[in-house]
């Protein structure tokens, strides 16, 4: 489902009525920098999983002790 040139003029009309002409450029600029900030945090969140996930395959390579005091 995809839209139609007649679906978006009716939705940039209806933005250009609800918010008027001076505020569109506000608000798509407060939604770039959402934009940009979203995917510099799942980059970071990215970038945290691979570091666990290969402190986690490190870990497993070498074996615990086995210390019987400790069950």
């Amino acid at each position: 489902m995809s839209l139609g040139i007649t679906e978006i003029l009716l939705i940039l009309l209806v933005v250009i009525l609800l918010f008027g002409g001076k505020r569109i450029p506000e608000i798509a600029r407060a939604l770039g920098r959402a934009s940009y900030e979203f995917k510099k945090a799942k980059t970071v969140l990215k970038d945290e999983a691979n570091e666990i996930k290969e402190a986690i395959e490190k870990e497993g390579e070498q074996p615990e002790e086995y210390n019987p005091k400790d069950v």
